[in-house]
């Protein structure tokens, strides 16, 4: 094929990972086509940190100063005991300065919004698009969807998540893996002087087996997470969710009842966790992974979204590199990103036996050791992860 032609990738899923491929390859030159299998963007969901490394990546994204715009910066992060005691105060300010950029949480779906509005001007962005198979042949790739049609392009990149029917495709069925615990998780309108909204961030407390997540979202919003050890499958139904999270929580120090209390009933998620044993290969001819469709992970390190956008420069990055030859581009792609998402889906299994431990002498232990570690360890500690430079 001549490489002056511009050629076409189909991006399956419009979510974080698959707005930021294309943003990504439309500015080394591609052709993109997203298609979402839902039939249309909701306004439902949570939020969601960007770290130092996210913020670096979207930076080269083009897209960064609207997230600093709308999302807030976390200012402060704190870990107590359930009943208010502190373990930790992060070194939030000195991470910033040493990793290149602070944290800023925002709610996912706002973040989607600035995605889609960074694409290029008439991107075609398609709802109600269930990919079925695909098939390849001299290089093109071909997409089959539920209501009969079909596209043609010279790349396909399954950014369509935990769940991801191109993995199928290329893997075969790899079974999901519980992590042990569900998550409850809500937004509220809510305001307490003891956190002011100004300060930005927020606390996590961590009691047995579970554990209760505090952040600001701006114009007076809270968005909440609980992690609760529980075995799979055992969620209520919508209706009964607020009245779980406030049985599990009762009697935790102020403000966690009054967060829970203040979260509309209908406004309240619940998510079994899961995530997946690493694969050896994420491609196939001209269909790569991306994001959770990959690298699935535990939320614990606040790091799938962030992954996700790693990716898509990377994607991007050899696709330049290689002037456009898929074939080689998914190979550097993924020999290239493999070790740091499978270093990161352990580490995030690891934090979440951490810091959903049960036994009290383990418990005693774990915040006695993060009592005692200085700042200068604890940014050590994540130098790797959040000091990363794409």
């Amino acid at each position: 094929m001549d490489p002056h032609i511009r050629k076409k990738a189909l991006i399956a899923g419009s979510g974080i990972g698959g707005l930021s491929a294309a943003i990504a390859l439309q500015k080394v030159g591609w052709e993109t086509v997203v298609f979402e299998k839902a039939p249309e963007r909701t306004e439902g969901g949570a939020g969601i940190v960007m770290a130092a490394n996210a913020m670096k990546a979207l930076d080269k994204l083009g897209v960064a100063e609207r997230v600093r715009m709308q999302g807030k910066e976390v200012g402060m992060a704190e870990i107590r005991t359930w009943d208010g005691k502190l373990i930790v105060r992060l070194p939030v300010r000195k991470q910033a300065e040493q990793f290149g950029s602070p944290s800023y949480l925002i709610h996912r779906t706002e973040l989607q919004a600035i995605l889609q509005e960074g694409l290029a001007p008439g991107t075609d962005v398609q709802f109600n698009k269930k990919l079925e198979s695909w098939k390849q042949n001299n290089g093109k790739v071909t997409t089959l969807f539920a209501d009969g049609t079909q596209v043609e392009g010279d790349l396909l990149i399954g950014a369509d998540g935990l769940h991801s029917t191109v993995r199928e495709g290329l893997t075969g069925s790899t079974p999901l893996r519980y992590s042990g615990y569900t998550a409850l998780r809500g937004i509220s309108v809510f305001r307490d002087e003891r956190y002011p909204m100004a300060a930005g961030g927020g606390f996590e407390a961590w009691g047995p087996g579970k554990r209760f997540g505090f952040s600001h979202l701006g114009q007076d919003r809270i968005f909440w997470f609980a992690a609760i050890n529980a075995p799979q499958g055992t969620l209520g139904r919508a209706s009964e969710r607020k009245a779980a999270a406030l049985r599990h929580f009762r009697g935790w120090f102020d403000p966690i009842e009054a967060v829970i209390e203040a979260t509309e009933e209908d406004k309240v998620l619940a998510h079994d966790i899961f995530d997946r044993q690493p694969i050896s290969t994420w491609h196939d001819g001209c269909v790569t992974l991306l994001g959770d469709a990959a690298h699935p992970m535990l939320p614990n390190l606040g790091q799938g979204g962030a992954q996700a956008i790693e990716d898509s420069f990377v994607l991007a990055a050899c696709l330049r590199e290689h002037h456009s030859d898929v074939s080689k581009s998914l190979l550097a792609y993924e020999r290239h990103r493999m070790p740091r998402t499978n270093r990161v889906v352990l580490q995030s299994r690891r934090m979440g036996r951490l810091v959903q431990l049960e036994h009290p002498a383990a418990i005693r232990f774990r915040n006695t050791v993060l009592r005692a570690m200085p700042d200068r360890i604890q940014i050590e500690r994540l130098r790797w992860l959040l000091g990363y430079e794409l």
